[in-house]
């Protein structure tokens, strides 16, 4: 249950199994694969690229289909999709190759000059936009930084209301999408778990289309309809090595994350060198070690930055 302030990763053991939502379109997750997928049928409309004159489904041959999208800079040609039949088609990527937010807008290009077009009724649609100016009727698929997993790292609970119909989570992680996330009923009410990636989140639920903070969790922030948003802070155990300095005393791990306290955060002496591990949200943390007094940057982390008071810093980015 999501009752604290702070909620770390944590294993998750459940013996029911829940897949992605099959709201979603375009995508699904199976561990840390993400699969593109293809169905023609899907697509009533294709737009031409070079003239935007659109056909129907019905009109051509379908030869080859093309993921493009923010996370490769809407590329025409790379990320060439496997035909798996007559109509659907799939491309297999690592999780881990998307570097940034895992929030993206893509679309699918079909024979290398015409855009599959989602329409509104897709729910993980966003519209599209040319030159930061709105298209109507344009839309592009989008992909959020959580998904349900049986797995997951973030159990939401709703106890009681076992007389709804429905119950949806609805928050930053899903850009308060109000239909793609539906909880599961349980004996003791609502839940859903899901996967997602180090940040500080703000939800939601709607239960039978009423919105409602999360009664059991006291860590909330006013929203701008005069009510409260729920708040979720993931963590992401994140592990410091300083390797060497075997004939140190005390090492000590100092950053951005503490205040750069020089005595809070002592490391541990291992056979390699020394090691220190602490839970920390997602973002970007500057940090050093203080080895017998002396501070040092990380010698193994070639990552580094000014900070404001112009001293160089090593950096650790946590996603």
């Amino acid at each position: 249950m999501i009752s604290r302030t702070l909620l770390y990763i944590l294993i998750l053991v459940s013996c029911n199994v829940y897949s992605q939502n099959n709201t979603t379109k375009g995508y699904r997750i199976e561990g840390d694969t993400l699969i593109f997928t293809f169905d023609a049928r899907d697509y009533s409309k294709f737009t031409e690229e070079k003239t935007g004159k659109k056909f129907d489904f019905g009109d051509f041959d379908i030869n080859s289909v093309i993921v493009s999208g923010e996370f490769n800079l809407w590329s025409r040609d790379h990320w060439k999709m496997k035909q798996i039949d007559t109509y659907n088609y799939e491309l297999r990527k690592s999780i881990h190759d998307f570097t940034d937010e895992f929030s993206w807008e893509f679309k699918f290009i079909v024979n290398e000059s015409f855009w599959a077009e989602p329409s509104k009724k897709d729910q993980n649609i966003s519209i599209a936009t040319n030159h930061g100016q709105s298209i109507r009727g344009v839309y592009n698929l989008k992909m959020y930084t959580a998904y349900p997993d049986a797995k997951g790292n973030a159990s939401f609970k709703l106890n009681g209301y076992k007389n709804a119909q429905k119950v949806i989570l609805a928050g930053s992680f899903n850009k308060w999408n109000e239909h793609l996330f539906e909880m599961h009923r349980t004996d003791s009410g609502w839940e859903l778990i899901l996967q997602m990636k180090p940040d500080v989140y703000q939800y939601r639920f709607i239960v039978d289309g009423e919105w409602m903070e999360d009664p059991d969790n006291q860590n909330r922030i006013t929203n701008e309809f005069g009510a409260y948003n729920s708040v979720l802070d993931i963590k992401a155990y994140t592990t410091f090595k300083l390797r060497g300095y075997m004939d140190a005393k005390n090492v000590i791990l100092a950053g951005s994350f503490n205040n750069w306290d020089e005595h809070a955060y002592e490391m541990r002496k291992m056979d390699y060198g020394w090691k220190y591990v602490i839970p920390l949200s997602g973002g970007k943390y500057h940090y050093k070690f203080i080895v017998d007094g002396q501070w040092i940057e990380d010698p193994h982390n070639s990552v580094k930055e000014y900070d404001q008071d112009g001293h160089i810093n090593s950096v650790i980015m946590v996603k």
